[in-house]
């Protein structure tokens, strides 16, 4: 009897234990999904392509990103900051499932990403329709935070195409006195097509002609046709508003068919991995310029080489950037509810970031000015100038 007794107050022991730590689990799942004041911790998610045609890209991210976490201590006001990695390989299906792992079961207040905009425009309508705040580092296409509607939970660290294509049609009528100009466009990609139209658009106002305008599919490897009718019509410009890969292909195969044309694009040319002896001399619309004199830019560009031993482009920058205004929205709204957050990130104003002061306007894109750059051969890029929106 009196071992019946032992037994089964051990049982009742057991039992509260387990309640205990079940009660403590929920209070903490809560607290991520800012649901309560018990543990403060604020889940942060990074889409990112690790894998993949522009992985590239995705490693650089992921560097600037994790480079401000650790500088701010993984803290932001009285929260900490708990980080998830999700590895969305350039691919919008496994964008889809990435961003709804990172909501559904790592239970995200908040994510970074992702990175170009085939992947970010089909996240963030999840993040928005799940009530999660997602902060894009560098896609660009316009309906990422607007498709029709302001899509209130989603901003961007970067400049939007219609502004890059824009300022790439202006630099190149009036710096390059260009009066003719072919482009080349990925038909399946809102990146080259909302560049392309915008340069057009622009190029046109502006007294040019655009006297081509061929498009292609993200498979194409085989230009030769394209560029032997682009070759007679002889352009001032070829304008290329693609990734580095596909811009190196083209390039390469343009001056073997004889273009003299001069080579101008968007952001997606800066990478470690262009050809840059085939792109010698073509400029790109970009976020920023290391060898810009601002303190902001020498601070960062030391840290980053000190860190990683190499210099960070304009992905690892907006990476930094794009994680410095989401941990300030967490430290002002000193919250984990992803609405109050949105909130906090909407209302910063003038914050200084690599890539300029920082102010959304009602879509969730910042106020900012693009840089132009020139490929060297020598793989580095040559500041040109900074054009204001």
């Amino acid at each position: 009897m009196r071992q019946s007794k032992w037994f089964l107050l051990l049982a009742v022991a057991i039992m509260s234990m387990a309640l205990l730590v079940s009660g403590c689990g929920g209070t903490k799942e809560q607290a991520v999904q800012g649901g309560t004041s018990g543990d403060k911790v604020v889940k942060i998610g990074l889409m990112t392509p690790l894998q993949g045609d522009v992985k590239t890209y995705g490693e650089s991210v992921q560097k600037g990103f994790e480079l401000a976490l650790e500088e701010a201590n993984y803290k932001a006001g009285d929260y900490t900051i708990e980080k998830v990695v999700g590895d969305d390989r350039n691919d919008a299906t496994e964008a889809t499932n990435v961003a709804t792992k990172l909501i559904d079961q790592d239970q995200v207040a908040a994510i970074v990403g992702s990175v170009t905009s085939k992947c970010t425009i089909p996240a963030s309508s999840i993040a928005q329709a799940r009530g999660v705040v997602m902060i894009s580092p560098t896609g660009t296409a316009a309906k990422i935070t607007m498709d029709p509607k302001r899509k209130d939970y989603i901003f961007r660290a970067c400049f939007i195409d219609p502004f890059q294509g824009t300022v790439a049609a202006k630099f190149a009528v009036n710096d390059l006195k260009a009066k003719t100009a072919a482009i080349m466009f990925d038909q399946g990609n809102d990146y080259t097509v909302g560049l392309s139209q915008a340069f057009k658009a622009e190029f046109e106002n502006s007294g040019g002609k655009v006297i081509a305008e061929e498009a292609y599919a993200q498979q194409d490897v085989d230009f030769s046709a394209v560029l032997t009718k682009i070759a007679k019509q002889d352009p001032d410009i070829l304008y290329l508003p693609d990734y580095y890969q596909k811009v190196s292909l083209i390039g390469k195969q343009a001056l073997d068919k004889g273009i003299t044309a001069k080579f101008l694009g968007g952001d997606g040319w800066d990478s470690s991995e262009l050809d840059f002896a085939t792109m010698d001399g073509g400029y790109f619309t970009a976020h920023y310029s290391s060898d810009d004199p601002r303190p902001e830019v020498a601070n960062w560009v030391t840290k980053y080489k000190e860190k990683y031993n190499t210099e960070p482009d304009s992905f690892a920058t907006l990476a930094y950037d794009a994680t410095k205004l989401l941990l300030k929205a967490i430290e002002d709204a000193n919250s984990n509810d992803p609405a109050k957050i949105k909130d906090a990130l909407q209302a910063i104003k003038d914050f200084p970031v690599v890539s300029g002061k920082i102010t959304f306007d009602a879509d969730g894109n910042p106020v900012k000015s693009a840089t132009i750059l020139q490929v060297q051969k020598d793989g580095s890029y040559k500041f040109v100038t900074n054009v204001q929106p």
